[in-house]
């Protein structure tokens, strides 16, 4: 799909805010009401536009803790690389994977109340897969930089 200035006006707004309504929305981008729709329609239709959520703060939720996991495979069968990410779609508390390349398989960003329940957590059931030969940790200190919108 061809992205026009507009389009590219939409998706940087409602990466900003996914409440604006379809008014304020055309008013930002210049454009008619009608016409805005229209363009967030095709957008999501095409893709470059998925679903609108709200951001929780983990903070505020008892999720201070993001821990970055790096997973080692016991081997690179296709039912190895199945089973870890059925595994990573059972728990909530993953909440980003990555197929990695260089020395680790994936990468896990796992958010938990404290240090303790990461143990409990990487213990009974990171470690217990299949799927996994090995893992290592690293804690965030503090997030200095967070944000779900691309750089467009």
């Amino acid at each position: 799909m061809n992205f026009d200035v507009v389009d590219m006006q939409i998706i940087r707004a409602l990466q900003v805010d996914g409440t604006l309504s379809q008014n304020a929305l055309a008013e930002r981008v210049g454009a008619s009401p009608a016409s805005c729709w229209r363009r967030v329609k095709a957008l999501e239709d095409a893709g470059a536009l998925r679903q609108t959520v709200r951001l929780a703060d983990p903070q505020l939720l008892g999720l201070p803790l993001n821990v970055f996991c790096h997973i080692r495979l016991k081997n690179h069968l296709p039912q190895t690389t199945e089973d870890l990410e059925a595994m990573v779609s059972l728990h909530p508390e993953i909440v980003e994977c990555y197929a990695m390349s260089g020395d680790w398989d994936y990468l896990l960003r796992i958010v938990c109340s404290d240090v303790a329940a990461y143990e409990n957590f990487l213990r009974k059931k990171i470690l217990t897969a299949s799927s996994v030969a090995n893992a290592s940790s690293a804690f965030a200190l503090s997030q200095r930089k967070y944000t779900t919108a691309l750089p467009i």
